[in-house]
């Protein structure tokens, strides 16, 4: 299984339900970045997503977006693929 990263922040209701998501579909480790109080953390997150909200969610070496976005994979099929390749 890749690697999950989530960038989150505080009082996310978005990021709670990405990361209950993932461990719907048997993601057993994701690893959280709080971008809060972290000036350069919140440069990375941007620099690698080119976005500025949280959460924005990295499987492997792939940007998937934000909650809506890991949503709509996991209706269409494609999460398992991006997960396990």
């Amino acid at each position: 299984m890749q690697t999950v990263t989530v960038y989150t922040g505080p009082y996310c209701p978005y990021c709670t339900m990405a990361k209950r998501l993932l461990q719907a579909v048997g993601v057993k480790e994701i690893n959280e970045i709080r971008i809060d109080g972290n000036p350069e953390v919140f440069a990375e997150m941007q620099q690698l997503s080119g976005q500025r909200s949280v959460p924005q969610i990295f499987i492997g070496d792939t940007h998937v977006g934000g909650f809506t976005d890991l949503y709509r994979l996991q209706q269409e099929g494609k999460l398992d693929e991006l997960l396990n390749p």
